[in-house]
């Protein structure tokens, strides 16, 4: 241990540069100004992104972990700083996703006095953390770090909140690095269960009609090869979830497309025709199952988890194969015969008809002058070669961003799933850039998501991140007014925007814009987004009333999908 003595702030900087922190997100504040004081020292190794709300910090390290795999820091003060990542926090806890919040706190002799900006933070996000610790004494800082780090990352991944005293931040502790790899009754990673991996294998073996279920946990887990070397092998057609669209390249021929309310018949009606159901890394969320008391009751369930809490707690299962999916997929796909399923397989293509004449091709080339946000979306994908990372926010956006772009490569949708979080896409999109600079970065946004974030343009221009910015502007509050069209008579109530002229809001940021209307400038516009070195906003102006479909009706079963409203 090193008899030099450093402040806790000190020892923060050099506990996060020793698990390889390069990147920081935050905005600075009075109870965490120690800290800040001793980054300034750090700024050659540790690279601080000021945003222009901590809610957008908490975003911002979700993007940046959500494509690069690592943990997402973000750096914020007491108080309304710290409440302010809450959305952020609940948000990553749900869509399990490894950030770190560090706030500032008030010392701890004015702990619950109600001093000035102090709030009972650990109080607050224990229920939508996976550890939420307050660091009282500078000699816990480094020992309070790792520990965040091995949990957030671990197993299934998660946000952690790590409260920073003030008194904490400025006394002095000698420093040596810890590494945390074991907690007692912690256990990240369930031993495989040798019993259930032979018994799913013969389970599926026996199957005739298997339908596999893609979730995150395929890309959390890095098990994409597995994944893929899993369903060649038993020739199993395989549906994704919203998060899990990438984990599958999108011109797989076993993949059949999206799960889900918004997602193609295919997958959804056999999901209730299947003789055995295999979800991998998802958590049956009621956004894929619909109804659950029709949903698949004729096919037996394996359920493939990193998580414990997750078997049975929706669908009830068969066999439960717990561990990470790298694992077991491997395991059990050691235990399978070559199989050839083509007439089950072919069943998807009746469904892939009908959704075409009815659904994709009216979407894609529109009969209205007016553009189409589906054809939009793909007109991007296709000029991306299919190989940009999609963010989205929530709404329309997020639904048709999510069915009409397209995926070779892994890691490549970041968007807000189980919290349905407006307002995420544009610092979720920054943090992205941030977490692969290789990549080109596309976000679709809504005028209503857009504006609801809308300050964190000002990070954008600071930090020139190359963000590709696409508004898909109808006017409407678009999700919500497809739901007024279709369950409350068209009574449009406070679903119509009045919206500000976007392209002089991008050019007092100093980011190049372009507003399109029709579909002989779409081409143009969007070469000249991605020609920019840089941040770019399109603004496409589509047609005001169009609805996302199909469309499972709430409380309706997977396969009761509506292909007109």
């Amino acid at each position: 241990m090193s008899k030099d003595l450093i402040t806790g702030a000190e020892a923060l900087m050099r506990s996060l540069e020793y698990q390889g922190v390069d990147t920081i997100f935050g905005y600075p504040g009075g109870s965490i100004m120690p800290v800040f004081d001793a980054l300034y020292d750090h700024r050659d190794r540790l690279n601080h992104i000021l945003v222009r709300h901590e809610q957008g910090a908490a975003h911002a390290a979700q993007g940046f972990a959500r494509v690069s795999g690592k943990v997402g820091v973000c750096l914020v003060t007491s108080g309304p700083g710290a409440t302010n990542t809450v959305t952020g926090i609940a948000d990553a806890m749900i869509d399990s996703t490894p950030i770190i919040v560090i706030a500032g706190q008030v010392g701890t002799g004015f702990l619950g006095t109600d001093a000035f900006q102090e709030v009972d933070l650990v109080g607050i996000t224990q229920p939508i953390t996976k550890w939420s610790y307050q660091i009282r004494r500078a000699e816990d800082v480094a020992w309070a770090v790792a520990r965040a780090f091995y949990i957030a990352s671990s197993g299934r991944p998660g946000p952690v909140v790590l409260d920073f005293a003030k008194n904490a931040q400025v006394d002095k502790t000698s420093y040596e690095p810890i590494k945390v790899d074991f907690i007692r009754s912690y256990v990240p990673v369930p031993d495989m269960d040798e019993t259930a991996i032979k018994a799913a294998a013969e389970l599926i073996n026996s199957a005739n009609r298997p339908l596999v279920l893609v979730g995150q946990g395929v890309e959390l887990g890095n098990a994409q090869q597995e994944l893929r070397a899993f369903i060649e092998k038993a020739d199993m057609p395989a549906g994704c979830t919203l998060l899990g669209l990438s984990a599958l390249p999108s011109d797989h021929p076993l993949n059949k497309g999206m799960l889900g309310m918004h997602g193609n018949l295919g997958p959804n009606i056999n999901t209730n025709k299947c003789d055995v159901l295999i979800a991998v890394g998802m958590r049956f969320d009621d956004r894929v199952t619909g109804n659950l008391a029709t949903y698949a009751k004729q096919a037996k369930v394996i359920h493939f988890d990193i998580d414990p809490a997750e078997i049975n707690k929706n669908v009830k299962v068969d066999i439960a194969v717990l561990g990470n999916c790298k694992d077991t997929l491997a395991a059990v796909t050691d235990l399978l015969e070559k199989r050839s399923h083509t007439e089950w397989n072919e069943s998807f293509k009746e469904y892939e008809q009908v959704e075409e004449e009815k659904v994709i091709r009216p979407e894609l080339h529109p009969i209205s002058e007016v553009l189409s946000m589906g054809e939009v979306v793909r007109a991007v994908s296709d000029a991306t070669h299919h190989e940009a990372i999609l963010v989205t926010d929530v709404g329309q956006n997020q639904m048709m961003s999510a069915r009409y772009f397209k995926y070779k490569k892994e890691r490549s949708i970041v968007t807000s799933g189980g919290l349905g979080t407006m307002g995420f896409g544009l610092p979720a999109a920054i943090g992205a850039t941030f977490g692969r600079p290789d990549r080109t970065v596309c976000v679709f946004m809504g005028d209503g998501g857009l504006q609801m974030n809308i300050q964190e343009l000002g990070t954008v221009m600071e930090q020139s991140a190359p963000v590709k910015i696409i508004c898909l502007n109808n006017n409407f509050l678009g999700n919500v007014r497809q739901w007024q069209a279709m369950f409350f008579n068209r009574r449009y109530s406070f679903t119509p925007m009045m919206n500000p002229d976007y392209m002089k809001i991008a050019s007092a940021y100093d980011i190049p814009s372009r507003r399109v209307f029709s579909r002989k400038e779409l081409k143009t516009a969007i070469e000249e987004m991605l020609s920019v070195d840089g941040p770019f906003l399109l603004e496409a102006c589509v047609v005001e009333e169009g609805n996302v479909l199909p469309m499972t009706p709430p409380g309706g079963s997977v396969n009761q999908m509506l292909l007109e409203c």
